[in-house]
């Protein structure tokens, strides 16, 4: 009996001083004054046009310690942001993002990839129009650090996907105002 005692002694002191390696998930909500979503894409073969969406909502959960993640991010479609207001709204018409029936897109991941402590691809299913597409996000840049000003935990990153805009119900004029459209996502998040 007093050998079962101090091996049930000993597996609790054994596991009392590995729980704290063991963290939970930590939740980050999306800052949307430091969060773009913006797209590009060949305009007749002339240029590369360059837009963005000014407000995006949504969080990150990451735990360092499993290297796991997740991501959910909303973005208010309405916010379609070209550098002129005309423009701003024939994008939001039925042949484009048609904003009137789907003013929101959203980004659910189903697995983030790490390499050591930094996520390098997050897959997840990317919807637009109401029809959702699996997608790969490459993430170009990554760094987990205390907010300068705020003080709290942050996240910062970059990532970039390519989509057939064909695939999403909004390919009026393709080929020649380019199918393929580049998504590239500025994103900071602060820690709850």
């Amino acid at each position: 009996m007093n050998r079962i005692a101090k091996l049930s002694a000993a597996l609790l002191v054994s596991f009392a001083a590995a729980s704290p390696a063991l963290a939970a998930p930590e939740v980050y909500n999306v800052e949307g004054t430091h969060t773009f979503p913006r797209f590009s894409y060949s305009h007749f073969g002339l240029s590369t046009q360059l837009s963005k969406f000014d407000k995006t909502t949504g969080t990150v959960t990451l735990d360092k310690v499993a290297k796991t993640g997740a991501v959910d991010i909303t973005i208010d479609m309405t916010s379609v942001n070209t550098g002129f207001d005309v423009f701003n709204g024939h994008i939001q018409g039925e042949d484009f993002l048609d904003t009137a029936k789907y003013p929101t897109a959203t980004f659910k991941s189903t697995k983030v990839t790490f390499e050591g402590d930094k996520p390098v691809a997050i897959d997840g299913n990317l919807t637009i129009k109401g029809v959702t597409k699996p997608v790969t996000l490459k993430v170009t840049h990554f760094v987990n650090m205390p907010h300068p000003m705020l003080k709290k935990d942050a996240i910062g990153a970059n990532a970039t996907t390519t989509i057939k805009r064909t695939e999403f119900n909004a390919g009026k004029y393709a080929p020649n105002v380019g199918d393929e459209v580049t998504i590239t996502v500025s994103l900071e998040a602060i820690k709850n």
